[in-house]
């Protein structure tokens, strides 16, 4: 015992300790940092495939904000006009921007400046293609439900961001690609009326494309939006964190529990992979894909327009809109109502706020305040998931419209014929989408059922002694029952009897009327196949010859 004591002290005085352990002593003492990770730092979370789209996500954000933190050393918001005398002789003697000028000595003479310029354009594209993914897959398995509905409204706001983020950014550059978005966002806002003049004036300083523009939208795309999305995101994780991901049924798990691995440290070890991994192919990207070679596209000048210019994908939604828009106006009191513009300019944010919104209206129509935590598989809401595959339908529909002209050069067809395709196609190919996918998620809820109650074929057909052929079916694990059993059915919402017990008529509200219609479009009998009973299971597997 004495000798244990005298390996820990010395002169009856307790050993010091290093630094490192004082310092950890500190910060605990005053953040209870300690108290904290303990508390957090073992937290389970659940594991699926279907995660990394939002673990992209922030990688690609993170990405995003290095890079541009190195682009910003090099880059020169202006729009005062040089003449070019640099290393690319094809541009001496050219008139451009200082902010054109930069952005070409950054891809040709300053060392790595195109590598990290390109994988800059690449990660804000994967950025945005794995927020709507992201969205996309909360949105078909119902993971958008209480207690993450304020989540659903932080990613929405997150994707609007990046949006704005993405047109700002690809407009600083000023060559003739970024210079015919720039004019075509203009002439979106003089489209509005009354005041689309007085604001196109306030943003550009004057008569377009003006020397202020540039100026402007840089401080915008480097540190408020970004700075706003950085704090959303921090907000977004730190729910994602409290509430943890939604898991898939299964055994075990349930709307109270969680099964799944640690966050520290097995969740944080494949995520700090996977971050490497995702800059790795930004980097390949970078390194061997070209984007944007804005040196051979030339500065922007506003008596031209570059050929084959197109938006990114994901504002190729919002031209599609105005491209196939008939040109209608009006004259009115000495105005000109330019409906053939305006109207599809207001669509989009219509479209973008009903999906924002469409949370609270699921709510209100099942009326289901309880939380949840178990993902629901798509082919199980067939309506939800037809209404999610119809906006693709017309997100896609109006991509083709964006771009009509480079399909009518490479497709060889008329682009008359392509404008008329996506004039119809904006209504009828949502419904046909909705439908079919309607019915494709009936017919596998229907394999499903047969599934459940019947077992997986086998392939072995066996002759019973009366003669006759049946086919061996293998039972299948309680786990797979379970799996394919355990969602929920709720019953749609009804007006209920309109005459009470002593005659009186009640007249329901109108907005009961229109939420029971919805429900029973949501959850009737045309909308699911009820799913096997245990009754039904044990009458099928009795063991007394039928089948």
């Amino acid at each position: 015992m004495s000798g244990r004591i005298e390996g820990t002290r010395t002169n009856g005085r307790p050993p010091e300790t290093g630094k490192g352990e004082r310092l950890a002593d500190w910060a605990d003492g005053r953040l209870g940092i300690h108290t904290l990770a303990r508390a957090n730092m073992r937290k389970i979370f659940p594991d699926h495939w279907s995660f990394m789209f939002g673990e992209i996500c922030l990688y690609s954000f993170i990405i995003l904000i290095l890079t541009g933190i190195w682009l910003t050393l090099f880059f020169e918001p202006s729009g005062v006009e040089v003449v070019y005398h640099g290393s690319y002789v094809p541009l001496n003697g050219i008139r451009m921007t200082r902010a054109y000028e930069s952005a070409v000595n950054i891809s040709l003479d300053v060392r790595g400046g195109l590598l990290i310029r390109q994988i800059h354009h690449w990660a804000a594209i994967v950025f945005v293609a794995g927020l709507m993914v992201h969205m996309m897959r909360v949105f078909f398995t119902g993971a958008f439900r209480k207690p993450r509905e304020v989540n659903w409204l932080f990613g929405w706001t997150i994707l609007m961001l990046a949006l704005l983020t993405g047109l700002t950014g690809y407009s600083l550059p000023d060559d003739m690609l970024s210079g015919t978005g720039i004019r075509f966002a203009q002439g979106a806002i003089l489209s509005v009326p009354v005041i689309g003049t007085y604001l196109s004036f306030f943003l550009f300083g004057g008569e377009f494309p003006g020397h202020d523009i540039i100026s402007r939208l840089y401080p915008i795309h480097v540190l408020l939006l970004p700075g706003i999305m950085l704090g959303l995101v921090v907000v977004h994780l730190i729910l994602v964190f409290y509430h943890k991901h939604t898991q898939f049924a299964g055994p075990g798990r349930t709307e109270k529990n969680v099964v799944g691995a640690p966050f520290l440290p097995v969740y944080l070890a494949k995520a700090g992979g996977f971050f490497f991994l995702v800059f790795g192919v930004l980097a390949v990207m970078g390194a061997v894909a070209t984007i944007n070679p804005l040196w051979a596209i030339g500065p922007y000048r506003p008596d031209l327009v570059s050929t084959g210019a197109q938006p990114d994908f994901y504002l190729g939604f919002s031209e599609g809109l105005i491209r196939v828009m008939p040109g209608w106006e009006i004259n009115a009191w000495g105005h000109t109502l330019q409906l053939g513009v305006f109207i599809p300019f207001m669509l989009f944010p219509l479209i973008m706020t009903a999906i924002a919104v469409y949370p609270f209206v699921e709510a209100w129509i099942t009326g289901d305040r309880r939380e949840h935590h178990i993902a629901d598989r798509p082919r199980n809401a067939p309506v939800r998931t037809g209404l999610g595959v119809a906006w693709l339908t017309l997100y896609g529909v109006l991509l083709i419209g964006g771009g009509n002209d480079l399909w009518a050069t490479h497709f060889h067809v008329s682009i008359n014929a392509i404008t008329w395709f996506v004039r119809i196609g904006v209504f009828v190919g949502p419904a046909i989408a909705f439908v079919v996918a309607k019915r494709f998620c009936q017919g596998l809820q229907r394999r499903d059922r047969e599934k459940a109650l019947h077992g997986r074929e086998s392939g072995i057909v066996k002759r019973l002694p009366h003669g006759e052929y049946v086919e061996v079916h293998n039972p299948l694990t309680q786990a797979e029952l379970y799996t394919l059993t355990a969602h929920e059915q709720p019953r749609p919402y009804e007006l209920g009897p309109t005459v009470d017990a002593n005659g009186v008529v009640r007249k329901p509200r109108r907005s009961d009327r229109l939420r029971a219609r919805l429900a029973k479009a949501m959850y009737g009998p045309t909308s699911q196949i009820p799913k096997p009973t245990a009754e039904e299971y044990r009458a099928l597997n009795r063991g007394d010859g039928h089948h």
